[in-house]
């Protein structure tokens, strides 16, 4: 924006000036717009109607950054001299720079009409109309815009972005590649995904081999669209070792169960869990998988730790009290269980295990009662249960009738 500015200021330079306007100019010349900024402030002063040293106090102060005060300078440039080309498009690149592009568009659009050949008023006349939502409006400017200039990147990467927020993909992905702009490819391949265009998404992806988070979602979209594993193992684990985040380990545990490596899968959700201790989901998917490895204790502690963080998570406490039970530990089983009672969320597989532990502890009246009351709760949907219940029932009768 700077070079914009000061071929400007050269448009303006002519005729004799006051003392206070050509030493202010020469400094602007040799880029010492802090030295130049009182000289021309003083110009103002002698002469409030002066056009020139409105536009060039405007020029020091944007120079250094003090964009409030130069676009007041510009205005009052225009106010004096109305569509006056250079102070139109300094004012309108300064507000573009200063994210209020609605208040940009007149300006440019003067500009531009001013000189419909000129390259940089239609380049941000462009951002100007896709900062402020006219996505329509500015694909039709960017267009424009590279007519001028067609191998300009800058303008290419604005016909890119607008081609991503209309939703044309392809284009899009065809105009980052012509502007040299690879990480915008990036933004694409999101697109896709986001569309639940996998395949695209996935082709994308595969141009990022160093970035960690395109190789997981990679990784993520492997599993998801094929169930290609042990693609996904590699750029999971490549992921996981370039940013060991605790959702990578996750996908990475996914896809090493999926590869039918359980005890790397195993490994990825301890390694998460070490990570993120106070997350529900990953003690329960830990304590699964130790439950499925038969390895009942740890499990139970990562079921706890779940039933500590959730009280209220009846999931939790099932789970505890089934792999307690399987395990033999009936009395802290059937604590369990009493802690699903008390939520008022048992379900007939809860009876059915009430039933076996109060069997197991020989309290046979109420593992009788609890028989029954999963046999009333099931009505006969799981028919191995259902006959074992029935021949419990019988025999622990018997046994009572025989006392």
């Amino acid at each position: 924006m700077a070079v914009a500015l000061l071929l400007a200021v050269s448009l303006l330079i002519g005729a004799p000036a006051e003392d206070y306007l050509a030493d202010g100019l020469k400094a602007l010349n040799a880029k010492q717009p802090a030295v130049a900024e009182p000289l021309l402030r003083k110009a103002v002063e002698a002469d409030p109607m002066d056009v020139e040293a409105h536009f060039n106090l405007a020029l020091a102060l944007s120079l250094q950054r003090k964009d409030p005060e130069a676009v007041a300078e510009l205005r009052k440039t225009l106010e004096l001299q109305p569509k006056l080309y250079e102070a139109d498009l300094n004012l309108g690149i300064l507000l573009v720079r200063d994210k209020d592009p609605a208040g940009a568009l007149v300006p440019l659009k003067e500009a531009v009409e001013a000189k419909p050949k000129e390259f940089r008023p239609n380049l941000y006349y462009a951002q100007a109309l896709f900062d402020s939502g006219d996505v329509a409006g500015a694909e039709r400017q960017f267009a424009l815009t590279s007519d001028i200039d067609p191998k300009n990147p800058v303008a290419l990467l604005g016909q890119a972005q607008v081609m991503l927020k209309l939703g044309k993909l392809p284009e899009s992905a065809e105009k980052f590649r012509a502007a040299g702009w690879k990480e915008g490819l990036l933004e694409v391949a999101m697109a896709y995904d986001h569309a639940g265009n996998k395949t695209d998404a996935i082709a994308l992806y595969k141009e990022f081999p160093e970035n960690a988070g395109a190789r997981q979602r990679l990784g993520e979209l492997q599993l998801d669209a094929g169930g290609d594993a042990a693609g996904a193992v590699a750029n999971l684990e490549d992921a996981v070792r370039r940013a060991p985040t605790t959702s990578g380990r996750l996908a990475l545990a996914d896809a090493y169960r999926m590869n039918k490596q359980p005890d790397k899968m195993l490994e990825q959700l301890q390694l998460a869990a070490q990570g993120d201790p106070g997350n529900y989901e990953i003690r329960m998917s830990l304590g699964r998988a130790l439950r499925d490895g038969r390895k009942f204790v740890p499990a139970a502690l990562q079921f706890q730790a779940a039933a500590k963080l959730q009280p209220d998570s009846a999931p939790a406490w099932n789970e505890l009290a089934s792999v307690l039970i399987v395990g033999e530990n009936y009395v802290e089983g059937l604590a369990a269980l009493d802690h699903v009672r008390a939520l008022g969320k048992e379900i007939p597989g809860d009876y059915f295990l009430r039933a076996i532990t109060l069997d197991k502890l020989k309290m046979k009246p109420q593992a009788m009662a609890a028989y029954q009351q999963f046999l009333e709760a099931d009505k006969g949907a799981h028919e191995d249960q259902d006959f074992q219940a029935r021949q419990r029932i019988r025999i622990i009768g018997n046994e009572l009738k025989k006392k």
